[in-house]
């Protein structure tokens, strides 16, 4: 982690100018940056997020997440904190330097983007944040409480790996029983549809919030629902799935939006041993929520009873299958120079597009790439 100056920001964001705005929220912005990091022959140029308060308020949970942050920096799934800017004077507050991440959230994924996660992906996501949320709690001498575990907060980075961030209200809580930190009693706060209905009693906060707001992300992950849609009824995604998982139509769950798993197959009931784990994550008795040991294993099983997950090698699903998106891309490529290869049967229309130079192109949606579960599967 470096110190970085304020002047040397302030030039890499454009002077925070609002074209390199990447996010915006109530306490401030995030700004896309290009800086130069290491030295001597190692010198190099990496994009980075810097995460700027507009107000003295927002000041204050800024320097509460670059403490969190500062502790949670090794911790697998958690964005990476690449530096920070001190307190330079009232007119340059501290600044957070952390990783960029390029696909978005994961909440635009599921609500905005025309390409939905396939199946095996999303259990996969849900893993990745499930040992991001493992580690926090499993930290010592003082465990994480993240206190806003949502799909805005898991961001993609490039390599299609989900990671935790967003640690402005997190809190740290002694392993020995010596009360939440750094603020002596925090004020319960969160997200409403995920915040953890006990948890505005005096005194619940504990690691069983953060499990019930990330069964209510599981739900999200396989149902593609809101979290509150005031135009369904009820309008709670907890309330309208945990009845129906509990009376075996976890099907019904199910993100219609794309093709279900197949009837009596693997992959269907590894979708619903996760809509299993997420009823227990969103129970009402905070004694039945399972710890997120138990809740990293069972999506492990998950991934793996499918046939999602390789045993007895590190190499996750969505790595294996960007690496064999790229590789099926150059093989087209190579084909296309070296024998003009025409897909026009499923194309449709004659208009152009960019790099289309032939009569009969290769283009995306002629030739389309093959399926995650093709590049999986074979």
């Amino acid at each position: 982690m470096r110190e970085f100056s304020y002047e040397e920001i302030e030039a890499a964001t454009g002077g925070f100018a609002a074209k390199n705005v990447v996010g915006k929220g109530s306490h401030g912005c995030v700004y896309r940056a290009k800086l130069k990091v290491g030295g001597g022959g190692g010198r190099r140029v990496i994009a980075v997020a810097v995460k700027r308060a507009s107000h003295p308020q927002g000041e204050a949970k800024l320097a509460n997440e670059i403490a969190v942050l500062t502790a949670a920096r090794h911790h697998p799934g958690v964005v990476s904190l690449v530096g920070l800017v001190a307190m330079a004077g009232p007119r340059r507050p501290p600044l957070l330097v952390m990783e960029l991440m390029p696909n978005g959230s994961l909440h635009d994924l599921l609500h905005r983007s025309p390409r939905l996660p396939a199946w095996p992906r999303r259990v996969q996501i849900a893993l990745d944040v499930a040992l991001a949320v493992r580690a926090l709690h499993g930290a010592a001498p003082r465990v994480i409480i993240h206190r806003d575990v949502k799909t805005a907060n898991i961001l993609l980075a490039r390599d299609g790996r989900a990671r935790l961030a967003d640690f402005s209200l997190a809190v740290t809580v002694s392993t020995e029983g010596a009360g939440p930190g750094p603020t002596p009693a925090p004020v319960p706060a969160g997200t409403m549809g995920y915040l953890d209905p006990s948890y505005t009693e005096p005194g619940r906060l504990g690691p069983e919030s953060d499990v019930f707001s990330f069964g209510v992300v599981l739900l999200e992950l396989v149902s593609g629902r809101k979290v509150m849609d005031v135009n369904a009824s009820p309008s709670s995604i907890v309330a309208w799935a945990v009845p129906l998982i509990r009376a075996g139509l976890a099907r019904k769950v199910f993100d219609k939006r794309v093709p279900a798993p197949p009837r009596g197959e693997g992959a269907e009931a590894a979708v619903a041993r996760v809509l299993a784990v997420a009823a227990r994550c969103v129970s009402e008795s905070v004694e039945r929520r399972p710890a997120m040991a138990e809740v990293v294993s069972e999506l492990q099983a998950a991934l793996e009873s499918a046939g999602w997950r390789h045993h007895g090698h590190g190499r996750d699903v969505v790595g294996r299958a960007y690496r064999r998106v790229a590789s099926w891309g150059t093989r087209v490529r190579v084909k296309m120079r070296r024998s003009r290869v025409e897909c026009t049967e499923q194309s449709g229309s004659s208009s152009s597009s960019e790099g289309s130079r032939r009569a009969a192109p290769v283009t995306a949606d002629s030739c389309p790439p093959p399926t995650l579960s093709r590049i999986l599967f074979g």
